[in-house]
């Protein structure tokens, strides 16, 4: 019989996780493992935070989302998207950005340097814990 398996945690919500673990090291006198892990949480949680206010140019922002340039201009005129620049220089935070879903990706697309999947977001950050 197949066991069913549980989907993995996202990375915002690996943070908890990583707490309730750590909680559970401790009742058992893992201290030092516990504290490590606690580390890698708050480590992961500030990345995502400065993640999250990481703003974009419009052109930057038409980049990232896949809508144009004019268009994002328009919803940060209309007030539909918060401007986190200045006026006649709006910029757009990573949270508010809206993402335009993609037709179809090919399939031996590699990763770029701002698509990173959780796993390796989480080694990046166990990696300069260690450093």
């Amino acid at each position: 019989m197949k066991r069913r398996t549980k989907d993995p945690p996202t990375v915002e919500a690996l943070p908890a996780d990583w707490r309730k673990q750590a909680k559970s090291l401790r009742r058992y006198g893992g201290e030092t493992p516990a504290t490590a892990i606690e580390r890698c949480a708050d480590d992961l949680e500030a990345t995502l935070v400065e993640r999250d206010e990481t703003t974009f140019s419009l052109v930057e922002a038409a980049r990232e989302s896949g809508y144009t340039a004019t268009h994002l201009g328009r919803l940060v005129r209309d007030g539909k998207i918060p401007n986190a620049g200045r006026p006649n220089a709006p910029r757009i935070a990573r949270r508010h950005l809206p993402r335009k879903a993609p037709a179809e990706a090919p399939l031996a697309e590699e990763p770029g340097p701002r698509e990173r999947s959780n796993v390796q977001i989480v080694q990046s950050i166990i990696r300069k814990g260690m450093e």
